[in-house]
């Protein structure tokens, strides 16, 4: 038995974001809080959402644009100050991963009715959510339609996750217009996050056949576009089919769940600060390699929406799961080529001291829960040792 639930309306394509005012009416939001970062502010792209509800006179606009890349419980509770203070009825976050999971979490605040975030650490949620238009600027996370909101505390170097059904967006925008502005690196790195998803959903002990079908499809669209979005930032067909492929995957893993790549991404990001995407560039081939024992076939399986069909047809099945790692690695190394996103620990600037205490927070990090293959803390720290070098 599974259960898949993905309640989002999509709009996706050429101007999407045009549809906005109309999301808005029907969602009775007069007075939103659109929720961004500076770089997305000086990129423009507000400015283009304000353009799109230029005549709508009912709707009265806010702006919180502190959000850094890993946000924290202080920008939440900052930002729900802000709400408040203007009297808002509804969010737009208008960014990446973290924007997107900022806004889920000021939503659980200003709904539930507390001050500080932190309070409702493993709580339910008890109280509906205000209306909320996630509007990604990435192609990467898939937070626009996922039910879970991840923020760094720095406090204790972990990422703090909150989970429920009522974080799900309302509305999810995915126009090409909004990831244009994105450079190389960044978009080689959210794509990588949104290929870990789909590929770690593909192997999770909780997959099931709609899951497959949207990792699937993800992996094929991520690998046919990505290097000409790299190529040409103004390719708007495959800036289209990256966004889309971004989605899938993040309803894939919402649905099945993640594993050993995103718990060591995870307690990386909480450890060192690496950013995510570049984790799971790192991560990625490591912890398919790992988990050979239990899913050898099944891994073998993502060689076709990969390389294609005559890759597959012409590699024996006993050698297909070989020649998945191996192709993500060569693809890994053009990535690096082009943008020099880091494929080892060293790469990335990380401090081999550190290595121990991230094996120990990614052991209990709740994403290992769906691992196909038990992970200790000796295996995390062998892992985590291969990808230093």
């Amino acid at each position: 038995m599974f259960r898949f639930y993905n309640p989002v309306k999509l709009i996706s394509g050429d101007k999407a974001l045009d549809s906005l005012s109309y999301e808005l009416n029907q969602l009775q939001s007069r007075r939103p809080l659109i929720i961004t970062d500076q770089g997305v502010l000086i990129a423009g792209l507000i400015e283009l959402v304000k353009k799109t509800l230029e005549g709508s006179d009912q709707i009265t606009i806010s702006v919180y644009d502190r959000v850094p890349p890993d946000s924290s419980p202080e920008v939440v509770n900052e930002a729900a100050g802000v709400f408040r203070e203007n009297e808002c009825d509804s969010i737009i976050a208008v960014g990446g991963g973290s924007v997107i999971d900022t806004g889920k979490a000021v939503n659980i605040v200003v709904s539930e009715g507390v001050d500080d975030i932190m309070q409702l650490e493993g709580s339910k949620l008890r109280k509906p959510m205000k209306p909320f238009v996630a509007v990604p600027t990435t192609a990467g996370t898939g937070s626009e339609v996922t039910y879970a909101a991840m923020l760094r505390d720095s406090h204790q170097n972990v990422k703090v996750l909150f989970a429920s059904y009522q974080l799900f967006p309302d509305v999810a925008i995915l126009d090409p217009r909004m990831t244009r502005s994105l450079p190389p690196l960044v978009t080689a790195a959210t794509a990588i996050d949104a290929m870990s998803h789909a590929m770690e959903a593909y192997i999770s002990n909780q997959k099931n056949p709609f899951s497959d079908a949207y990792g699937f499809t993800a992996i094929k669209l991520i690998r046919e576009n990505l290097l000409r979005v790299i190529e040409d930032g103004d390719d708007f067909q495959g800036r289209f089919y990256l966004a889309n492929a971004a989605c899938m995957a993040g309803a894939a893993f919402s649905n099945s769940g993640v594993g050993l790549v995103h718990a060591l991404g995870h307690a990386l990001g909480g450890v060192c600060g690496v950013p995510h995407g570049v984790a799971m560039n790192i991560f990625l081939p490591h912890g398919l390699e790992y988990n050979m024992s239990a899913v050898k076939d099944i891994i073998g399986e993502m060689l076709l929406p990969l390389e294609g069909p005559e890759v597959y047809a012409q590699t024996p099945k006993e050698k297909r799961a070989e020649k998945t790692v191996e192709c993500i690695r060569e693809f890994e190394d053009e990535l690096y080529k082009l943008t020099k996103l880091p494929r080892t620990l060293k790469e990335a600037g990380v401090k081999k001291d550190s290595l121990e205490e991230v094996a120990q927070k990614a052991i209990k990090d709740a994403a290992i829960h769906f691992n196909p293959v038990k992970v200790t803390y000796d295996d995390a720290f062998e892992i985590l040792e291969k990808a230093y070098q």
